[in-house]
């Protein structure tokens, strides 16, 4: 089934959680506590011949073999402002996409099949949840660092750092999911990069020379 279950509410549990969590308060928040409860099980422990075959031959996340949930998670938070389980699902989520929507009954009870760091099976509400958080989480990211960029906080020199950083956490974090980055490719996302972001400080200085143009008259 594609697209399965509503729009859900944002959840950003720190801990590997597929219950059904809308109304819960947002664990990432100040003061904020774990209250997930256990996730929907349709079939805890499948049988081999019950797994679908490309959820056996998925092979994104292998070389996180042995990994736990918690370590993983515990890395993110110290870089972005994703969980584990919001990175995993969102990836799972581009991965099984069909052209009716996202797998997402196939993604929940298959998770443990398809992440090593996963353990338990979500419901396909809950995969809903996590990937709304994910996208709501990037565009919050997106509309903070723009702001920084523009607010002439940052020096343009800062601000290549703040990108060079940025640019190397999501390399590794699509190495770790299996994609093979050739050199090529990364010195061109990189100068694409650096291009969007010159244009924004040149936009930026232009604006704020309007303001105080405006101001003077």
């Amino acid at each position: 089934m594609d697209e399965d279950g509503a729009n859900a509410a944002r959840v950003d549990g720190d801990t590997e959680s597929g219950a059904d969590d809308a109304g819960t308060t947002d664990t990432d928040s100040p003061g904020a506590t774990d209250e997930a409860a256990m996730p929907g099980v349709p079939d805890p422990d499948p049988q081999e011949n019950d797994v679908p075959d490309d959820v056996q031959k998925y092979a994104r996340f292998k070389k996180m073999d042995g990994a736990q949930y918690d370590r993983v998670n515990d890395f993110l938070r110290d870089r972005t402002y994703i969980t584990a389980r919001e990175w995993a699902i969102a990836r799972l989520c581009s991965d099984f996409r069909t052209e009716t929507g996202v797998e997402m009954t196939k993604i929940g009870e298959n998770l443990p099949d398809l992440v090593p760091f996963m353990t338990d099976t979500y419901t396909p509400q809950a995969v809903n949840q996590a990937r709304a958080s994910f996208e709501e989480k990037v565009r919050m990211a997106g509309a903070t660092f723009l702001y920084g960029a523009m607010c002439d906080f940052f020096t343009a020199e800062e601000l290549d750092d703040v990108m060079y950083e940025a640019t190397e956490v999501a390399k590794f974090l699509l190495e770790v999911e299996g994609v093979d980055l050739s050199v090529e490719d990364e010195l061109e996302a990189e100068e694409r990069i650096s291009s969007v972001m010159r244009e924004v400080r040149e936009a930026s200085a232009e604006l704020r020379a309007e303001d105080v143009t405006e101001a003077d008259e």
